[in-house]
């Protein structure tokens, strides 16, 4: 028989092998993450529902998914074990302490302009607007003092 006859089937019992072993390990992740469940921890279901612990049982867990309100569940329905700071936040809406200390950036580029600045004319000027400019900037220049010129009293 000839190699490169074989090399087709030789290349899909490998990737056969390597799907079946990264499935092992998430299966194996996810086996140790809900062995990790203590009564008071807040997880979220495969169906998104977020609920604390109360009790847990052999293949099942009691949640406690409203105040007063228990439900049972398959431990294999615990899609995710989360942590106090990531359960109060999505469930109470507890916002984490903001870091003052770095930087702050704006939501918009507004805020970083002042407010007395002239907005910029994106209209063409023409050679008569140059001409009145002109005239206004000699105007100015008559009445008060040129550049350089220094208080003298």
């Amino acid at each position: 028989m000839n190699p490169v006859t074989l090399l087709p089937f030789i290349v899909l019992i490998g990737a056969m092998f390597l799907m079946t072993r990264s499935a092992k390990k998430k299966q194996a992740a996810a086996a140790t993450m809900r062995n990790e469940m203590q009564p008071g921890t807040g997880v979220r279901t495969i169906g998104g529902m977020y609920a604390t612990v109360k009790e847990l049982h052999d293949d099942t867990v009691l949640l406690e998914v409203a105040p007063g309100v228990h439900a049972v569940y398959a431990k294999n329905a615990i899609g995710a074990v989360l942590d106090d700071a990531e359960y109060n936040r999505i469930v109470h809406g507890d916002d984490p302490e903001l870091d003052v200390d770095g930087p702050v950036v704006p939501d918009d580029a507004s805020s970083l302009t002042e407010a007395d600045d002239a907005k910029t004319d994106l209209v063409k000027k023409t050679d008569s607007d140059d001409d009145a400019d002109a005239e206004a900037a000699d105007g100015k220049k008559s009445e008060g003092k040129a550049d350089g010129e220094a208080d003298a009293k």
